[in-house]
């Protein structure tokens, strides 16, 4: 049973999520602050399988914690959603920078976010396919050691931007539509809009650098990588 850790100050909010974590099968475990969920995690022998992590907190921010954890080689390949209030974009696209792996705008709807933890845990447990390479000019993606270059450096990728990327590269020269991006990437059951895909799109580029400038946008339809 997949155990999920919770971190989020409102009482109320934390058992709601608790409560669908628990009734869809996940064993759910919640934290207040920082100061309580990082001595958990350190005495546990195996992490949780994802971190649902509320941005504003007493003491230590989401995003402080959100850093503690991708600095951390034992929690750097963690999964986290984060939980960011529902009009505040930069949350969204700074935590999306810093390493989480995809995001829930309060208020949210208890299957949405199930659908997104499903998602996430998905992309994070899939095998990786052996010798499969994928290169187009200055980015290349190992699928069998699930890593990315960019002018020769390797990159940091989160599990929905490495699957992104992949989805680009296989597609190189066609146009897909931000619907047929969510389907592939995220998954029939995602119930989440295709803004999700811009704000992913955005900080893919970022990471990319330089070779950003080969996902182009084509105008009220979505994305193209190449010519």
């Amino acid at each position: 049973m997949p155990k999920i850790f919770v971190v989020e100050d409102d009482e109320n909010i934390r058992e709601i999520v608790i409560y669908a974590l628990q009734a869809v099968g996940f064993e759910a475990l919640g934290f207040e602050t920082g100061a309580e969920f990082f001595p958990e995690m350190e005495k546990r022998p195996e992490p949780p399988a994802l971190v649902l992590l509320d941005i504003m907190l007493p003491e230590e921010d989401g995003f402080a914690i959100l850093k503690r954890l991708r600095n951390s080689p034992r929690f750097k390949s963690l999964p986290v959603i984060i939980m960011t209030a529902k009009n505040s974009e930069a949350d969204k696209v700074k935590g999306l920078n810093m390493g989480a792996d995809d995001y829930v705008s309060k208020p949210f709807g208890v299957m949405e976010l199930v659908s997104r933890v499903n998602a996430v845990l998905r992309r994070s447990t899939a095998p990786a396919a052996g010798g499969e390479k994928l290169e187009y000019s200055e980015i290349t993606l190992d699928h069998a050691r699930r890593a990315v270059y960019a002018q020769g450096e390797k990159l940091t990728l989160t599990f929905k931007e490495y699957e992104l990327l992949r989805y680009l590269l296989v597609n190189a020269g066609l146009v897909l539509s931000r619907e047929k991006l969510l389907e592939a990437v995220w998954g029939f059951d995602f119930e989440g809009e295709s803004r999700t895909v811009d704000m992913h799109i955005r900080t893919l580029r970022q990471k990319l650098g330089a070779a950003g400038e080969h996902i182009k946008t084509v105008r009220n339809v979505g994305y193209r990588l190449g010519e």
